[in-house]
């Protein structure tokens, strides 16, 4: 059982629920992310319903590197050990390319693939020293192939990260270090508030249980919910891109 999890991006969203289920299991938490207030507020709501367990939060801006590193550190510290890394902070910006927005574009890349690298170099180093545990990535469907429209930039990032996850688990093959990818579907939350064409959506609470039931499963990879995910994934990656962008 991986008894220490580290989520980042446990403010809000899907880290915040996946925290929520974890504690429900009777994880210990390390949990980061800007919003401290959220954290706190989180934290004491968790330890009033799950009073057997540790939580311990910190301040982290994942595009702050250094800062990443020091905080896994710092968490590791905290708990002892750090069973279970969740890399799950990230936004969902993004916009058409070549109508004047780049900024948000680069903002979306920064923050989902080059911060998501400074998680993981951070990540695998402390499992390394330990020598065991289990590194998680959180991915997208839209890593599937290309998009079109506001989701090309986003969608491009989550294929980046799905490739770093593999290219770590090739390194860490012959090792007692899991790695696992998890790409969920549409699942409401803050990030996807206000949007209209969310097919097959489940609310947060049931997407928060799906997701930390495939990640303790300790897949290589995941398609969440698996329906009708799985089947949706298979069609992404093969279908001509013509139906593709009609889909998305």
């Amino acid at each position: 059982m991986r008894k220490n999890i580290l989520i980042t991006g446990a403010s809000s969203g899907l880290g915040e629920g996946m925290a929520r289920e974890f504690a429900a299991l009777g994880r210990n938490l390390a949990l980061c992310a800007r919003r401290t207030e959220r954290l706190d507020a989180l934290k004491a709501e968790l330890l009033q319903k799950h009073p057997g367990i540790t939580i311990s939060v910190r301040a982290l801006d994942v595009n702050d590197h250094s800062q990443v590193f020091s905080v896994f550190e710092a968490f590791a510290q905290d708990l002892g050990s750090l069973d279970r890394i969740i890399v799950n902070a990230g936004i969902g910006l993004g916009k058409r390319i070549g109508t004047g927005h780049f900024a948000t574009n680069v903002q979306t890349a920064q923050t989902n693939f080059i911060a998501a690298l400074a998680q993981c170099e951070a990540a695998v180093g402390i499992l390394r020293k330990q020598g065991h545990g289990h590194l998680v990535t959180i991915s997208s469907m839209s890593a599937m192939r290309g998009m079109p429209r506001h989701l090309t930039a986003y969608a491009a990032t989550k294929a980046g990260l799905s490739t770093l996850t593999e290219g770590i688990r090739a390194e860490l093959i012959a090792t007692r270090i899991k790695v696992s990818t998890i790409y969920p579907g549409y699942i409401h939350t803050e990030l996807n508030a206000g949007a209209k064409n969310l097919p097959f959506a489940v609310d947060s609470e049931k997407g928060s249980r799906a997701m930390v039931k495939a990640i303790e499963r300790e897949p290589v990879k995941a398609y969440v919910p698996g329906w009708p995910w799985t089947a949706v994934g298979f069609l992404l990656r093969n279908l001509p891109l013509k139906m593709v962008a009609k889909m998305s």
